[in-house]
């Protein structure tokens, strides 16, 4: 009987890492930065479970992002808050790790332009647009896209600055 259960596990493990190597994932940033564009929350917290699941180092960034984003979303203003907290501090954590990210500065300047003054989180948003625009040229399609997307709504980042 022992070799039967010990024989069935050994056929079920190679099926279970397989399954395992799955969740851990890379970032599809082209979903990410839809998901970040268009402000669901139920694809926001989706998002958030498959960055979770990633074994992208940038994670803790992309969730800090993602939390910032969620904050907009939440009806409760002590939701909002502690949302928004949340993910700056795990943001701001990425970013003070990893200063030369330019994706990492595109995201706190699209959550600059847009979060309220009362959160006092837009001081760096001339910084980040100077960085972004000399930069744009270095980064991934995917990423480049991300921007020229953003442009269209942005007060600040316009097409023609990235020229």
């Amino acid at each position: 009987m022992k070799t039967r259960i010990i024989f069935a596990l050994l056929l079920l493990l190679p099926g279970v890492l397989v399954l395992g190597n799955n969740l851990q994932q890379r970032l599809d940033k082209a979903a990410f930065y839809a998901v970040m564009d268009r402000g669901n929350l139920e694809e926001v917290n989706n998002e958030l479970d498959v960055v979770a699941a990633s074994s992208s180092p940038e994670k803790d960034g992309f969730t800090g992002a993602l939390l910032m984003r969620k904050a907009g979303l939440v009806k409760p203003p002590a939701q909002k808050l502690k949302f928004f907290k949340a993910g700056r501090i795990k943001f701001d954590t990425a970013i003070s790790t990893d200063k030369d990210n330019v994706e990492y500065r595109f995201l706190r300047f699209a959550i600059q332009e847009h979060a309220p003054k009362i959160v006092k989180y837009n001081k760096d948003i001339e910084a980040d647009k100077k960085l972004i625009i000399a930069s744009y040229k270095n980064l991934s399609a995917t990423v480049q896209q991300a921007i020229l997307d953003y442009t269209k709504n942005s007060k600040v980042l316009h097409a023609r600055d990235l020229n």
